[in-house]
Parts: structure tokens; sequence; C-alpha cells
């Protein structure tokens, strides 16, 4: 089957490895359509993903997939299925990777639940903590949209992870598929008042029609102090220590500084004199799984209702075998989300 290799940072091939082996509680899908994951699919391929240094790896961990076959002890998915989560670590060979491997032509599925009922959810039976939204989509939600899901229901969990309510003042830094997605869910979840500071003066416009009350770029963050009440909250959804010591004057008493993403950097240096004497610092470097499986009932309802659409945030289409094109185009700063998709192959 066709994998995305990266053989060595910033070197990335399409190359054939073997279909991975089903165990009794995985499925096998078939990729539809997979999406770039701006911030980590790049620190994977330039090298500075934390925690990893061995290459070649295998990307991908974005995508929806329809299901060919299933182990002998899945009681919970069934061949026709579409599924989100899909990820590979078997490639047939000792010296690649798993860069979780979801651009894989195929990709493989567990049956969580079955795993829990049965008691055999752990590391000794191939579970790890992904299998846990590793989950079937109703046919009726689009595979453009399912394929989102993956990057919306991370975002929807965050928001639970922050404590942010709905009446709250919240200033958002950013304005990627991340940073638009906290405006959209913010939104539709009833915040009283929601600011983006974004230095791409082009992406205003849609950062507007997400539903932003105001949008700023970088050098007027200063000035936003006098002219409203301290914040709720603040997010940084670009990961930057700069952003966080911008942010917290920003804050009332008691309000929150919340940063999104996995920080390249050991350490960040938080100037605590620059903050109210109260404030809450919250760092979600990773999705809470369960918050994450939890968010599709309703982000699936809000496509249901047209309130969440793909071609919102989709700005740019390739095929598998066009995925360095899709790369470079991403590094251009014009893409919100690009799919990938796998017709023809």
């Amino acid at each position: 089957m066709k994998a995305v290799v990266v053989l060595r940072p910033n070197c990335v091939e399409v190359l054939d490895v073997s279909e991975p082996k089903l165990g009794d509680y995985e499925v096998l899908a078939r990729n539809k359509v997979a999406a770039l994951c701006n911030a980590t699919d790049r620190k994977l391929i330039e090298g500075h993903f934390p925690g990893v240094d061995q290459y070649p790896l295998v990307l991908g961990h974005e995508g929806v997939a329809v299901v060919e076959s299933v182990g002998s002890k899945v009681r919970n998915i069934k061949v026709g299925d579409h599924v989100i989560g899909g990820l590979v670590s078997d490639f047939g060979r000792d010296d690649y990777h798993g860069g979780w491997g979801g651009f894989c032509e195929f990709v493989v599925v567990h049956d969580h639940d079955a795993m829990v009922a049965d008691g055999v959810a752990n590391a000794e039976n191939g579970w790890f903590e992904s299998c846990e939204i590793q989950t079937v989509v109703d046919a009726d939600i689009p595979f453009e949209e399912a394929a989102l899901l993956c990057t919306w229901r991370e975002v929807y969990g965050g928001i639970g992870d922050f404590n942010l309510q709905a009446g709250n003042d919240i200033l958002i830094f950013g304005a990627g598929p991340v940073g638009l997605s906290f405006v959209k869910f913010l939104r539709l979840l009833g915040a009283n008042w929601i600011g983006v500071v974004e230095p791409n003066v082009l992406r205003h416009e849609k950062i507007k029609l997400m539903g932003a009350d105001e949008v700023f770029v970088p050098d007027e963050v200063a000035s936003i102090g006098g002219k409203r009440k301290p914040l709720d909250a603040a997010i940084d959804a670009v990961g930057n220590e700069t952003i966080v010591n911008l942010s917290l004057p920003l804050l009332k008493l008691g309000g929150s500084m919340c940063i999104y993403g996995v920080l390249a950097n050991d350490t960040i240096t938080v100037k605590k004199s620059l903050a109210p004497y109260n404030f809450n610092l919250f760092v979600h470097q990773w999705p809470t799984r369960y918050r994450e499986k939890a968010a599709q009932k309703p982000l699936c309802q809000w496509i249901r209702e047209g309130k969440l659409k793909a071609q919102d945030f989709v700005t740019h289409r390739f095929k598998l075998n066009q995925i360095n094109a899709a790369l470079e185009t991403a590094k251009t700063g014009n893409v919100i989300k690009c799919l990938i998709t796998y017709e023809n192959l």
C-alpha cells in the first residue's frame, strides 16, 4: 500500500509499505480523505517534534476511511462503516517508525469499546490511548467534514479543558484551523465577545465571517486593555511565550491564559508581574481523550444543521501523490486546511 514517508527531516516521499496485519480487535479501512495538520505534521517533517527523533517515519493522523475487513472479536464496527482516527504502526519493516501512519492507503482502527468490555484495553494487547477516539462516524456526515472532525474534536475538547463558558469575553491569537475553530465554536456556544489577533490581514474577513467581533494585528494588542473590560480568557493557538506575556495584562482577576498545542521548547518564561494577582495558566499540549470523543456528537449535530461546514476551512485539495506540492503550499501561509484525497490509487 502507499504511505507518506519522512525518510529524514525535510525529505518526504510516497512509498510502498506492507498492509497491516489485523489483530482480533482491529479493523482495516481504506482511506478516503485525510487532512494535513499544519503544526504537528510540519514539526515531524522538520525534525523537531518533541520526543520524535527516529527516521524514516510514516506520517499522518487525521482522516476518514471506510472499513473493508474486521477482526474476529470486533463487534461494534462493521464492513462499510465510516471511521476516523485510523493509524498504522506496523509497516512490515523494522527501520520504519510511526509518525502515526494515518496517511497510509489503508489504516487500522481498534474496537475500543470491545477491548474495554473484555478487559484487554492495555499495551500488552495492542491498545494505546488514541484507540479511545477511533470512532465510527454516521454515513450522513460527508467525508470532508468527517476528516475535519479530527481537528474539530480536539478544539472542542480544549474548550472544556480551559473551562470556557457562555458569556465569556475571549481573545484568540492565531487564525489557522485551530484558531478559526475556536472562533466558530465559541460563537456557537454563546461567548459574549470574541477578539482575534492575526498578522495576516488577508484572513481578517474570514475571521469575521467565522463570528469574531473584532480583529487586530499584533501591534494593536497593547491598546485592547484600554478599550474594553478585562478578559475572561486569552487563547494562544500558536504556542509562543511572547503571546503568553502579551496576553497577561489583559486578563481579569481570576482570568485564564490558555496555551493550545505542543510547545517545542522545554521551558517557557511567564512574567507573572504582568498578570493580575490571581490567574489560571492552562497548557493543553495533548487532547483529553474522553472530552475529544464526547465532542463528536455535538459537532455532528452542527454539521447536520448546516452550522459547521468543511468549505469554510478547506482552502486546498491535493491527491496523495501530490503530497510534496501540498506541503510546499502549506509553507506559504495561504493554507487554512489542506485535504489529501485517495481516489484512483
